[in-house]
């Protein structure tokens, strides 16, 4: 069984234990400017990227409005083995582009809210109803420290428990 297999497995035997509530996501979403590169600076990670480093979400829009992604971190170490992954994004109808179904593997889409995104697309942050997975992406690789902080409060008052909670290096 592939980790993507076995993530999403778990991700469902786990999914009606786990702490849910109504994330609200920003109003809308202008798509195309919404594409190209993100740094993921901080997240509650899922299986597979639990020791990702220099983690990079990249989003480029299908003729079809679907969203081609590759997602790419070295794994344990700045200098780790590159890890690579493909999943494909559907925006949901009548989200104003703010919610996703993101598919690793069919017919499974994983929801994927966009809870903040500042006014210039520099900062974003993606959320799930389930409270367990979460990122802090921008177009930079790093952020002032009192900016990190604010951002770490802002996915607390989300309702979200911060025991996961971990920054990513990026070089």
């Amino acid at each position: 069984m592939t980790v993507i297999k076995q993530f999403f497995l778990i991700l469902l035997l786990t999914g009606c234990a786990m702490k849910s509530t109504q994330i609200k996501t920003v109003d809308e979403v202008d798509i195309e400017r919404f594409m190209g590169d993100w740094y993921v600076l901080a997240h509650i990670p899922s299986y597979v990227e639990k020791n990702a480093f220099n983690a990079v979400e990249s989003y480029k829009l299908n003729e079809d409005g679907s969203i081609s992604t590759t997602f790419t971190f070295n794994e344990g170490s700045l200098n780790g083995p590159l890890k690579t992954y493909h999943p494909k994004g559907f925006v949901i109808p009548g989200t104003n582009n703010a919610e996703w179904g993101m598919q690793f593997i069919w017919p499974i889409k994983a929801q994927y809210k966009i809870a903040y995104l500042d006014k210039d697309y520099k900062i974003t942050i993606v959320a799930r109803d389930k409270l367990d997975y979460v990122w802090l992406m921008a177009r930079t690789k790093t952020l002032p420290h009192d900016q990190m902080i604010k951002f770490r409060d802002m996915i607390e008052g989300m309702g979200y428990s911060l025991d996961n909670y971990r920054e990513i290096e990026q070089k």
